[in-house]
């Protein structure tokens, strides 16, 4: 029997998640928003045979099994300890929530309720990213003492004055927003158990309209702007491995560049998308490629991969329902995000003292 999945939020994303659950071989049973006009017209695109305007009428379905959670990170939390508690597993996009404490009160409800608690680290499910992660499981790469995530833009503040830059609603701007190339770095290095972080953010051009980005949410004159416009740090682990972070929506560089390079003892890597356009994905270049020294010679082995230009989320809903079917192991795991969301909030908190913060 196909399993069945319920959606809370008709935001831009969704489209991603129902196609890789498609993929999967699920049945989309109902969705739910608070515009219940949105969801219906998600519904009526996609076939999708419910539409609810609340969670809780969602939720009252006795054969949904899992249920994705597509809205703003405010929200998160609340919703995804909501559906567990309800008995479904969950699928939440990113980032994991507020903050770390947050994400321990999901994994409890996760652990008290039996079900899968899962993220939407999309960047993992990239074909390439996928490809590199098998050299540094084969011993290729040897121990990878240290990386480098960068995800910069230009121009890409996602519109003023809506939830994005609305701390309250998102917890924060560009650190917590373009976390990928965090989170990645952190996967190839084997998720280690951070210790501090020193870090500094910039709210130079935040409010400057010629920096704002060619997708998002409508501005709002009436909203809040006050978050940061770019974040640079550094996190040492306890392991001994340190990893920089270069994260911007508006900061005067050549182009949009999203990427993660490693340095191991036995090999260097490099995963890289570059936009010819701030946000727009179909018009990026990606490679990947291996570092290596070989009969005394400098070796830069380009790793070739299909072309991924949804950068893996479609693969990544997917992953979901078939870690779920037990026919995958799954991509992400609960205590990696908390790792991720201590290393954010020490970020946060470093910024602000302008000290060192341990995790």
């Amino acid at each position: 029997m196909a399993t069945k999945v319920g959606i809370i939020g008709a935001g831009g994303m969704v489209g991603y998640h129902i196609q890789g659950f498609k993929n999967a071989g699920a049945d989309i049973a109902a969705i739910a928003d608070l515009n219940k006009a949105a969801a219906q017209k998600v519904a009526d695109e996609q076939g999708i045979p419910q539409v609810f305007g609340s969670v809780e009428e969602l939720l009252a379905l006795d054969d949904i099994d899992a249920v994705t959670v597509i809205v703003p990170n405010k929200f998160h939390a609340p919703l995804a300890v909501q559906v567990l508690e309800a008995g479904k597993h969950v699928f939440c996009e990113k980032p994991p929530a507020l903050n770390a404490a947050e994400v321990e009160g999901m994994i409890a409800a996760a652990d008290k309720a039996g079900k899968k608690l899962m993220f939407n680290f999309n960047n993992r499910a990239r074909p390439d990213s996928m490809a590199l992660k098998a050299y540094i499981d084969d011993g290729t790469a040897g121990t990878i003492n240290s990386a480098q995530a960068k995800w910069i833009r230009r121009t890409g503040i996602p519109g003023f004055g809506g939830w994005f830059t609305n701390k309250a609603l998102s917890g924060g701007g560009p650190m917590i927003d373009l976390l990928h190339m965090l989170d990645l770095a952190m996967y190839f290095m084997g998720y280690p158990e951070p210790a501090h972080v020193m870090a500094a953010t910039f709210d130079d051009f935040i409010t400057n309209p010629n920096f704002k980005g060619p997708w998002g949410i409508p501005d709002n004159k009436e909203g809040t702007t006050d978050v940061e416009a770019a974040a640079h740090g550094m996190v040492s682990f306890k392991t001994g491995q340190v990893c920089q972070f270069q994260i911007s929506w508006a900061e005067l560089v050549e182009r949009e560049e999203a990427s993660v390079v490693f340095q191991g003892t036995g090999a260097g890597g490099r995963v890289r998308r570059l936009f010819r356009v701030d946000g727009l994905d179909d018009t990026a270049t990606d490679d990947c490629y291996l570092f290596t020294q070989e009969g005394g010679n400098s070796v830069n082995r380009q790793i070739v991969t299909e072309e991924c230009e949804d950068m893996g989320r479609i693969r990544s809903a997917t992953n979901f329902i078939w870690a779920i079917e037990g026919k995958e192991e799954p991509f992400n795991t609960p205590d990696q995000a908390l790792n991720l969301m201590k290393v954010i909030d020490a970020a946060y908190a470093s910024a602000a003292s302008g000290k060192p913060v341990g995790c």
